[in-house]
């Protein structure tokens, strides 16, 4: 039955009633006694809480509806209100979650490929400044080193100092390449890229520890860059945000697949809000169909030594499915293959790398 008529139908009950009451063998006088007056009140105020019953019963799938619509985040997928009430109701209800379905998939859609085409200007622009700026800068270095032997004595301190800017610049230019395409995960693997970005981040008052697992299951190019690209922002939120001493990168094996965890021992979040740095890492999960908690981690999570800071610590914990069956760690296992949503890949394409393993030693300074 459509709204309007059970809305209708309820109202006209009431009314119905009231008019019965008025029909029947109850009177007023003129003036009104109190028992009347009271009669009447009562009356009233029951006919009155009926209809607002029968209202809230029949509107309370409404309100459940517009609750969701007020909580939706199209970055946690998956929340959809239940189908309740019925006819118009509960068809509404429907359209909307199919509504959120079109939508997930269209933001992923659009998504992967906003982040394709910033990896792919991100290789650019790391290609442009090694082989254009970086070689441009040798050049001036050995430049210069040719006129220091020939330049009075006077003058080569300053030119020295001249070729340490240089040669810092040089670095500078080198280590902002690393950073927009990390040349290591390409020709080495995650474990080592892991290995390299702990050491990157090391320093400055902050200690940056790995556990890596050695089992690890063979990973498509997507979904090791997603794996990576969380990891670098996690480590970068820590670095500027966090107040912290240590931190640590821990990649191991699940029985569902692979899970990466970065924490610390700095302040926390507390009621601050998602910036767009945590909401980066939440697309770039959705594209491999994995899951993003960011919070303070669990208490069984801490490792000993690793937090000792004042604050209760971040941790992003990134869960990647892997299909296929997986063994206990420390088993021996067949490669599983990557998983995600049929879109396409942020700057690579999709597929396993056959034939090539994550080689768990230090990258060369």
């Amino acid at each position: 039955m459509p709204l309007f008529w059970r809305i209708f139908l309820l109202n006209a009950v009431v009314l119905i009633t009231a008019t019965a009451l008025l029909l029947g063998p109850v009177t007023v006088s003129t003036p009104v006694l109190l028992t009347e007056a009271a009669v009447l009140t009562v009356g009233l105020a029951a006919m009155l809480v009926a209809n607002a019953l029968l209202l809230r019963v029949g509107l309370a799938p409404l309100q459940r509806l517009t609750r969701a619509m007020t909580t939706t985040d199209l970055l946690r997928p998956g929340q959809r209100p239940a189908v309740g009430g019925r006819g118009e109701i509960a068809e509404l209800i429907s359209t909307f979650n199919t509504m959120l379905d079109r939508l997930e998939d269209e933001r992923a859609t659009s998504s992967a490929r906003a982040l394709s085409a910033q990896e792919g200007e991100r290789r650019r622009i790391a290609r442009e400044l090694h082989d254009e700026v970086g070689q441009s800068l040798t050049a001036v270095l050995l430049q210069l080193k040719r006129t220091a032997d020939h330049v009075p004595p006077e003058l080569r301190e300053e030119l020295r100092l001249v070729q340490e800017t240089t040669r810092g610049s040089l670095d500078e230019i080198r280590r902002i390449a690393r950073r927009l395409r990390p040349g290591v995960l390409d020709e080495l693997g995650l474990a080592s890229a892991l290995k390299a970005l702990a050491t990157e981040f090391g320093g400055y008052g902050l200690t940056v520890q790995h556990r890596l697992d050695a089992d690890l299951p063979e990973l498509g190019r997507e979904t090791e860059l997603v794996l990576y690209r969380v990891a670098q922002e996690g480590l970068t939120n820590t670095a500027r945000h966090a107040d912290a001493g240590r931190a640590e990168i821990t990649l191991r094996r699940t029985r569902a697949g692979v899970e990466l965890r970065v924490r610390d021992d700095g302040r926390g979040m507390g009621d601050a809000t998602e910036g767009a740095g945590i909401r980066g890492m939440r697309e770039r999960a959705l594209l491999i169909g994995a899951d993003l908690t960011v919070g303070p981690p669990a208490p069984a999570a801490h490792a000993p030594g690793t937090h000792g800071g004042s604050g209760s610590g971040t941790e992003v914990r990134l869960t990647v499915p892997v299909p296929g069956p997986a063994p206990a760690p420390g088993s021996a296992s067949a490669p599983g293959s990557p998983t995600g949503r049929p879109v396409a890949s942020p700057g690579s394409a999709p597929g396993p790398r056959v034939g090539r393993r994550a080689v768990p030693t230090d990258p060369p300074p």
